[in-house]
C-alpha cells in the first residue's frame, strides 16, 4: 500500500547561520508551531566551527550546507525549498504571533508580490527603539526592506527577480530593489524582534553612522566586497 502523499508545505522559513550555537536552539524552538502548522523549517549553514549544523539537526526539516555568504546560502536553500512562499529569517530574529496567517492572508488580499514585518530591535539601549522606527519609516517610503524585517516573497517572484544576486554585503538591499520592479512590498506592521547585539557590541551610534556610510557607499557604487571588509573591520 502506497503512503500519502505529504502536502507540499505553504512557507519554506530559510534560516542562513555562521556559528550560531549560542542561540540556534531557541531560534528553532520559536519556529516549531509553524512547523507543526505544515511549514518547512531549512537551516542552511555556511561552515559552522561551533557545531551549529548539530544542534540544528533535529529542529528543522532540513539542515543542509553551503559556502560561506548570506547570498549563497539563502539561495542554496531556495533551491531546496518546497513551499510556495519563501521566507529569509536571520538565526537572531523571532517572527511575531500568527506570522504564518499574516504573510498568506496579507499577500493574497493584496495580490503583492513579496514583503517584510516592521522591526523591533531588542536591547538595553534607549536609542534602538528611534532606530526601529526609523527603519521601518524608511522601509515604507522607499520600498526597501533589510534583513532584520524577515523579508518574504512568492516564489515565482523570486526566481523572476534573479534571486539574491552574489554579493558580500547589502543582498537583501539588492533583493528589494529587483523585487520593486515586480510589486511594491507588503508592510505589515506586526513586528520581527531582532536582535540588538550588534548595535551594542560597538556602540549604537557608531553602528548607525556606519550602516549610514555603508548605504550610500553602495548607493553610488562601491564593490560590496570592500564594503564587507570595513563592516568586518568596524565590527572588531
Amino acid at each position: 500500500m502506497k503512503s500519502p502523499i505529504e502536502p507540499a508545505p505553504r512557507i519554506s522559513i530559510i534560516v542562513p547561520t555562521l556559528n550560531e550555537a549560542e542561540g540556534i536552539a531557541a531560534a528553532l524552538a520559536a519556529l516549531a508551531p509553524l512547523r507543526e502548522q505544515g511549514h518547512e523549517v531549512i537551516v542552511v549553514d555556511g561552515g559552522s566551527g561551533d557545531g551549529t549544523p548539530e544542534l540544528a539537526r533535529g529542529a528543522a526539516d532540513r539542515v543542509v550546507s553551503a559556502p560561506r555568504g548570506r547570498a549563497g546560502q539563502m539561495n542554496a536553500a531556495a533551491a531546496l525549498a518546497r513551499g510556495a512562499v519563501l521566507l529569509f529569517l536571520h538565526a537572531d530574529t523571532r517572527l511575531p504571533e500568527n506570522a504564518d496567517a499574516r504573510i498568506l492572508h496579507g499577500l493574497a488580499a493584496s495580490g503583492r508580490a513579496w514583503g517584510r514585518f516592521d522591526a523591533r530591535i531588542d536591547g538595553e539601549s534607549r536609542l534602538l527603539p528611534v532606530i526601529a522606527f526609523f527603519m521601518n519609516l524608511r522601509s515604507r517610503v522607499t520600498g526597501i526592506a533589510t534583513g532584520d524585517q524577515a523579508i518574504f516573497v512568492r516564489r515565482d517572484a523570486f526566481e523572476r527577480a534573479g534571486r539574491f544576486p552574489p554579493l558580500e554585503l547589502m543582498e537583501d538591499v539588492a533583493l528589494s530593489s529587483s523585487l520593486k520592479r515586480i510589486s511594491r512590498p507588503l508592510c505589515i506592521a506586526d513586528k520581527a524582534v531582532t536582535s540588538g547585539r550588534r548595535w551594542e557590541r560597538r556602540g549604537v551610534l557608531r553602528t548607525v553612522f556606519l550602516m549610514w556610510r555603508l548605504r550610500l557607499e553602495f548607493f553610488f557604487g562601491a564593490a560590496p566586497a570592500s564594503l564587507a571588509r570595513l563592516y568586518d573591520g568596524e565590527r572588531g
